[in-house]
């Protein structure tokens, strides 16, 4: 009797579980059967979802619903709070599984070369983004006494930073952010957030709703530089061929010729500024200073020598994610991704047997939530053809109660799905208390309480 396919997903996130989910749907799953168990090194699955998004974005934390589905599969198993590679690495996964998925993500900020970059008050967004989403492995307060920030970027966690800095603490009450960020967000003192961007508005990397929802709150006014509006040959190519880029401009055209109001926080979208220096004096940021640049002819620009010194308190950097290397995997530092053809891992122009990635450790961290979808597919259907030509070597120990003790004899407390419908159970009712759908739990040590089956 044939056994099922055995495949291991490191890294629980929307890619991992969109891996699971293509390869459900394949026909390996009908016959001869698979068998799948995802790795996370956080308590809690979803990654990027719960400690990536906004809390202010329940409709993209609604994805979670569809991937609820995926993991009620009895095909699937989860074991969360084990990391990769100190409580399981690549020889031990080899040993229980036909193949092996990464699908761990990008956590870190990519670094940006520019002087004053490390004074005391320059961070990175990857850090305020863990921090307000109750990332377990990040401090509990954050520094919120700049009057005026500054953030580095023009694409969407730019304006999810932007946004959580100028809104009020009371506005982000009904959502899910726990205790100590509410207090935190209390006591912020911004009331000028000011966004640079080096190019023009149709190179915004803005998704449309996420830019017009700026304009939602009662608190902040959005300001944008009637100088800032303009276009050459390449902008307009570009609107004429990306329905969102002529859509997040006509938002910016519109914003741009209207009277500014009166509400209380100042939020400026500025356009043809590239950052030259974070100024600081005697260790901390008390400016930026930026160049003024002009397009080119084809939506890129060059600088004008114009400079301008901005009065800032804080800097913020968004431009970009950067995925941390895989122990035992080959790594590209550039490009922060691991080398492949079609999300088989290559190694030396060779295929590393049985090792596969997906998401934005195999592409980058670019583009929407939704498009792993199609690097999860690609993956999976190379992984199937392997298995389909014999080219994966036989797992040593495939039984499904060989993994569970090896993490035992480790003394790894994983944490399992019923787990996590315990935490989410325990996070709803802090919710309920207080009138709200949830209140993250925060400590890891919580978490695991709560995700933990109840003693007899």
């Amino acid at each position: 009797m044939p056994r099922p396919l055995r495949v291991a997903i490191v890294g629980a996130g929307p890619a991992g579980i969109y891996a699971a989910d293509a390869l459900l749907k394949s026909d390996a799953a009908a016959d001869p059967g698979v068998s799948i168990d995802l790795f996370e090194r956080m308590p809690a699955p979803f990654g990027l979802i719960r400690y990536g998004v906004a809390p202010d974005h329940p409709r993209i934390k609604g994805i979670i619903t569809a991937l609820h589905q995926v993991l009620d599969k009895p095909q699937i198993r989860l074991f969360g709070n084990v990391d990769y590679p100190s409580d399981i690495g690549l020889d031990d996964l080899r040993a229980f599984y036909d193949a092996v998925i990464f699908s761990t993500g990008a956590s870190a900020d990519r670094a940006m070369d520019i002087p004053g970059i490390g004074l005391d008050g320059s961070y990175g967004a990857a850090d305020f983004v863990s921090w307000y989403d109750g990332h377990p492995d990040v401090p509990r307060t954050w520094p919120l006494d700049a009057e005026k920030v500054a953030v580095l970027g023009v694409g969407n966690v730019a304006l999810d930073v932007a946004r959580i800095l100028a809104k009020t603490a009371d506005e982000l009450l009904p959502t899910e952010i726990p205790p100590n960020v509410h207090d935190g967000l209390a006591a912020n003192k911004a009331r000028e957030i000011h966004v640079f961007g080096r190019r023009g508005p149709a190179q915004a990397k803005f998704s449309p709703m996420e830019l017009r929802e700026l304009d939602h709150s009662p608190t902040i006014e959005v300001v944008v530089n009637p100088e800032d509006i303009d276009y050459d040959d390449g902008s307009i190519a570009t609107r004429r061929a990306n329905k969102q880029a002529d859509m997040v401009a006509k938002t910016l055209e519109n914003w741009a010729i209207r009277d500014i109001g009166d509400r209380p926080h100042k939020l400026f979208l500025h356009f043809f500024e590239s950052p030259t220096e974070v100024v600081g004096v005697d260790g901390r940021v008390v400016g930026l200073r930026t160049e003024r640049t002009e397009l080119d002819g084809t939506g890129n620009v060059t600088g004008t020598g114009e400079t301008r010194t901005w009065d800032v308190q804080a800097v913020y950097r968004a431009v970009g994610y950067l995925s941390d290397e895989l122990p035992k995997l080959p790594f590209d530092f550039t490009t922060g991704t691991v080398p492949h053809e079609g999300g088989r891992v290559i190694e030396a122009g060779e295929h590393l047997a049985s090792t596969y990635v997906t998401g934005w450790i195999k592409r980058g961290p670019v583009g929407l939530i939704g498009h792993t979808k199609g690097d999860a597919n690609e993956t999976v259907a190379n992984l199937l053809e392997d298995h389909g030509a014999g080219r994966l070597p036989a797992p040593a120990a495939p039984e499904e109660d060989a993994v569970v003790d090896f993490l035992a004899g480790r003394g790894v407390a994983y944490t399992t799905w019923e787990g996590w419908h315990r935490l989410d159970s325990a996070e709803r009712a802090l919710g309920a208390a207080e009138g709200r759908e949830r209140v993250k739990i925060v400590e890891r040590e919580a978490m695991l309480r709560a995700s933990a089956a109840p003693q007899d």
